[in-house]
Order: C-alpha cells, then sequence, then structure tokens
C-alpha cells in the first residue's frame, strides 16, 4: 500500500491544470529540535501568511528521516542539519542550503558528582552518542574527541548510541559517565543540579552553525519565487528571537512541550527558564558567513576521514546564497 499512494498522488497531480500548481502549499520539514526554533517561530507568529507564503509545516525527529522524505518528493524544503545536506550531495543529490538559520547547541555533560571535569577524563569511560555517520556523531568523533581530546574514539573509551532523550537517565542511573546531548537536555540535566557541562562546543567554536535550511533542485528550479519568500519569513523570526527573548521564550517553551524541572535544592524550575539557559549555548542567525562555510567544510573533512564520506566534497558546491540575497534586497 506504502508504494501505491504516493504514485497516486502523482498522478492526481499531473491531471490538475497548471495554474493550480502554484496554489499548492510549501512543505517545509523541519528538525524538531529547540536550535531549529524560527521554523515554529515563523508559523507561530504568522511570518510565512505575511509574504504571502502557505505552507505545510511537518516535523521530523532527524535530518536522516527528513532526507527520506526530501528524496521521496514529499517535502520541498527542509530546516536541517548542515552534515545531511553534504551527506545528500554525496550520494547524488543535488540540495543546496540557501540560508542559516542557528548557532551552536551541543554539549557533552557527565554527573555533577562524577570525576569527568574535563576531556581528557574521558580515557576509559562510558559515552554516549547518536547514531554513527549522523551530523552529531561527526561533531563528536571528529571534533571534540580526536581533534579537542586528542583521543581515538574507538579505542580510547566506550562509545555507545541511544536516543538523546535517553542520555539524561543513562547518566544519572550510571549507565553511562557521559554524554554528547544538544538543548534542552542539557539545560535540563544542568538544571535539576544532576549534570554539569564537561565540554560546550559553542565556547570552542563560537558561533559555529548547525541548522540550515535547503532545498533540493526540483524546488530550486520550479519555486523560486517561494524560497525567497521563505528566507524573508525566516529572518522575520531571527529577529524576533532575538528582540523578543521572553515572548519567545514562552513559544519555545509550549512549541516543545517542556515541563517544569525540580533543582536540587527542591525549588520547581519553569519551562522558559529551561529556554533562558539553553540560549547560554545557543543563538538564532539567518545569514551565512565565511566562518560558516569553514566550519561545515571542516565537518565535510571529519566525514571523509571517519570513513563517512567516499569522497572529499568542497563547501561552496552545496551552498546557494542567491536565494537569501533576494531576500534581503526585498526586506
Amino acid at each position: 500500500m506504502k508504494s501505491i499512494f504516493p504514485a497516486v498522488l502523482l498522478a492526481f497531480a499531473a491531471a490538475l491544470p497548471a495554474h493550480a500548481e502554484d496554489k499548492q502549499p510549501l512543505r517545509i520539514g523541519w528538525v524538531q529540535a529547540m536550535a531549529n526554533a524560527p521554523a515554529l517561530i515563523a508559523e507561530e507568529k504568522g511570518y510565512f501568511q505575511e509574504e504571502g507564503l502557505t505552507v505545510e509545516l511537518k516535523g521530523f525527529g532527524d535530518g536522516p528521516v527528513i532526507q527520506q522524505a526530501v528524496a521521496g518528493g514529499e517535502i520541498d524544503v527542509a530546516y536541517i542539519g548542515a552534515p545531511p545536506v553534504y551527506q545528500w550531495a554525496a550520494r547524488g543529490l543535488d540540495a543546496k542550503i540557501i540560508a542559516k538559520v542557528n548557532y551552536g547547541q551541543a554539549a557533552l555533560i557527565a554527573r555533577a558528582d562524577g570525576s569527568i571535569r574535563s576531556l581528557s577524563d574521558l580515557k576509559g569511560k562510558k559515552l554516549a552518542g547518536v547514531n554513527r555517520g549522523s551530523g552529531m556523531d561527526v561533531l563528536l568523533r571528529g571534533f571534540v574527541l580526536k581533534e579537542a581530546a586528542g583521543l581515538n574514539p574507538d579505542a580510547d573509551l566506550q562509545l555507545s548510541q541511544m536516543p538523546v532523550g535517553n542520555m539524561n537517565a543513562a547518566i544519572d542511573t550510571g549507565v553511562v559517565d557521559a554524554a554528547f546531548s544538544w538543548e534542552p537536555f542539557i539545560s535540563q540535566s544542568v538544571l535539576r543540579g544532576t549534570g554539569r557541562i564537561v565540554f560546550d562546543v559553542n565556547g570552542a567554536l563560537p558561533g559555529y552553525p548547525w541548522y540550515v535550511v535547503a532545498a533540493p533542485a526540483k524546488t530550486l528550479k520550479e519555486r523560486p519565487d517561494d524560497l525567497v519568500k521563505l528566507l524573508r519569513a525566516n529572518a522575520k523570526a531571527v529577529a524576533f528571537l532575538r528582540k523578543n527573548p521572553e515572548e519567545a521564550n514562552r513559544i519555545i517553551a509550549q512549541g516543545f512541550k517542556l515541563e517544569s524541572v525540580k533543582a536540587a535544592d527542591g525549588s520547581i524550575v519553569p519551562p522558559e527558564v529551561i529556554v533562558a539557559e539553553a540560549r547560554k549555548r545557543l543563538g538564532w542567525s539567518a545569514e551565512i558567513e565565511p566562518s560558516d562555510r569553514a566550519f561545515i567544510q571542516r565537518l565535510i573533512n571529519y566525514s571523509v576521514d571517519l570513513g563517512i564520506l567516499n569522497k572529499p566534497l568542497n563547501v561552496d558546491d552545496i551552498i546557494d546564497d542567491s536565494f537569501a540575497a533576494k531576500a534581503a534586497a526585498q526586506r
């Protein structure tokens, strides 16, 4: 049944008159992560509508699932980590990064009362990470462990994979000694008093980019005006996040259904405070800077060294900033 349904949709779409295609909503897939909040803000504040854009916002758990949706023609554009985009290119899927979404979000955390206080203390310990080959895995093994810590990820410690939502409990119960996590899970652990930050990636690499807006060649060719509208809405969302932190924090807390946590002293920490704590390690920006290109190139190089990519790529081949330039000119 799964193989028949997309074919039926395609046949139906082909039968529509040409002008109906223009009325189709722009299908936006987004990884549901706090650092990707501009997608949520643009929807909640009506910025897509202000730009004359009808959208379908579809949430996904991670980049690989969005990759399948893009390849299958289920979405037109994605709010996604930069690594999946260059991985697409290596596999022959023509897609481009057209804007930035955020910077920061990741950190290595350990038990607050444990012995791990620096990266060097990880040797011989059990560390939780996410799936091998993912963008966060590249950042962990390529930068944090090999480059920053000088450790061999395959020999100097025991690295296991688990969902990020399970990592705090795994640390608390001693299943692992530390975890490479992201927001809001880092802040939840810190505010509960059970975890501490050992290594903040944004502290080591200030302003490093992570989530981006990316689109496949079909969308770039067939819906350029809609992409410009999307980037204007994205820029408005980024500006709102910066200028209205308290309201933005409430929207994020509600959008991600964050719950209060109990601190070590018994006090209750509300969801908005969790978001405010997370902002210490992440922020939002729409413009792709030269330093962003350099960092993404580093990720590409790490991926080659780790055997995730079988050939080197040039970052300039996966970035098209012409849509952002048009959006900026029209604001």
